[in-house]
């Protein structure tokens, strides 16, 4: 990697991993070592926050340039060089969240007990930036996590159709990033970098109801940019066939404040009239909702809503 792009994401609070991962703590980590605040993945599955490694292995590679990313972008490509092996990848990215974690031990606002946890992680969300699916070993990062059982929370924008479907190993929770109801909308607002990157994600879409495990589709809605268009997304997720929905509002923060305003955050009640008109169409169950978050949850089966760690 680029040692100033290196230096510039160590000071945005990245622990960069190897030749091209990286971990960064999530906010709902020290909200929940501090208060006992846990994210909307506890709310919705029961992850346990605390002990939640939130890393990539392609921190500066992404086949897409959404405008609503936090990333201020300027991706070094589509294909990682000189790829590091996973078990490196893993362990170090374990290290890094240790290391990350070194100074809520002398805060008297932290839970000792949930901070001792979090040094043995179960969960690891492969989602902080960059597209998961351009590392060509992420069946063995997968199978190294597995073998350590290590919950994993893969989320991908979609546009590597062949990557997923040579996984022998799939993630116990795969999520699809959907945050456009057409090509005109997709093109413009997340700006891929193939030109047939629509028909991808379709691809992507049609493949999901065969993979053996869970599966998310996530609608990242920004107002007054592709909230709305109901049944164009009733379309798209028809076709997914999910077990669960996730509505998610924009959150004007990093580097999308460059590309859009703070008037395209839409509310939670936004989020919630999109749900529950897209649930129209879907009729699904109510999963659950986080106003702190902005995100609704359709299950297709609420009883299924939270993973049995023990079976990991």
């Amino acid at each position: 990697m680029d040692e100033v792009k290196k230096k510039a994401l160590e000071k945005q609070g990245y622990k960069i991993v190897g030749n091209h991962s990286g971990v960064k703590l999530c906010h709902w980590v020290r909200q929940d070592l501090y208060y006992n605040r846990p994210c909307y993945k506890n709310t919705f599955y029961g992850i346990e926050s605390h002990r939640c490694v939130q890393m990539t292995p392609s921190v500066d590679w992404c086949s897409e340039n959404c405008t609503f990313c936090w990333r201020s972008q300027g991706w070094e490509g589509a294909k990682i060089p000189h790829e590091d092996e996973a078990e490196d990848i893993l362990e170090g990215s374990i290290q890094a969240q240790r290391l990350l974690l070194t100074g809520f031990k002398g805060d008297s606002r932290t839970n000792m007990k949930k901070w001792l946890d979090a040094q043995q992680p179960k969960h690891m969300a492969i989602s902080l930036t960059g597209e998961p699916t351009l590392y060509g070993k992420l069946d063995d990062l997968l199978r190294e996590a597995k073998e350590r059982h290590i919950s994993t929370f893969v989320v991908t924008n979609g546009t590597q159709p062949d990557a997923l479907e040579k996984l022998k190993v799939l993630p116990t929770q795969l999520y699809v990033t959907v945050a456009a109801p057409n090509e005109k909308i997709f093109k413009e607002t997340l700006n891929p970098i193939y030109k047939d990157s629509w028909e991808r994600l379709n691809r992507t879409l049609e493949m999901l109801p065969s993979l053996k495990t869970r599966t998310v589709i996530r609608h990242t809605l920004v107002k007054n940019v592709n909230l709305g268009y109901i049944e164009e997304y009733y379309r798209l997720d028809k076709k997914a066939d999910p077990d669960f929905i996730e509505s998610k509002g924009y959150v004007h923060v990093g580097g999308s404040r460059n590309r859009l305003t703070i008037n395209n955050m839409p509310s939670h009640e936004d989020i919630r009239d999109f749900s529950s008109r897209l649930n129209g169409y879907m009729n699904y169950d109510f999963g659950g909702e986080r106003e702190d978050s902005r995100i609704v949850l359709l299950s297709k089966d609420r009883r299924k809503n939270k993973i049995d760690f023990a079976a990991i």
